[in-house]
């Protein structure tokens, strides 16, 4: 099983960046997906949520109305568009597949916002 995380990078506050998770080894479709964020000396933090059909998402107070969570069933992929960037969203972004019978990480990517 293979979660791996791309798009990270370092931006200016205010700038966008669209994170893309592709999973492989499970059956994706069947697994609801979410991001979480880690930052220097921080608790990881659950950032966005999305159902295995991609009707129902969820999000931190954090980034709601600023981050959108979708997935492309048919490319294993789960990507995380994130917008007005902040310096406090500065982190490594994770994602998580959450199956039946057994969840997998992703190595993460770094994301850093300047001021």
């Amino acid at each position: 099983v293979q979660l791996v995380e791309s798009g990270g990078g370092l931006v200016q506050a205010g700038a966008s960046l669209r994170l893309s998770c592709v999973a492989s080894g499970i059956t994706f479709s069947i697994n609801a997906m979410a991001w979480y964020r880690q930052g220097t000396g921080k608790q990881r933090e659950l950032v966005a949520t999305i159902s295995s059909d991609g009707t129902t998402t969820a999000y931190a107070d954090s980034v709601k109305g600023r981050f959108t969570i979708s997935r492309d069933n048919g490319k294993n992929t789960v990507y995380l568009e994130m917008n007005s960037l902040k310096p406090e969203d500065t982190a490594v972004y994770s994602c998580r597949s959450v199956g039946p019978v057994r969840n997998y990480w992703g190595q993460g990517t770094q994301v850093t916002v300047s001021s």
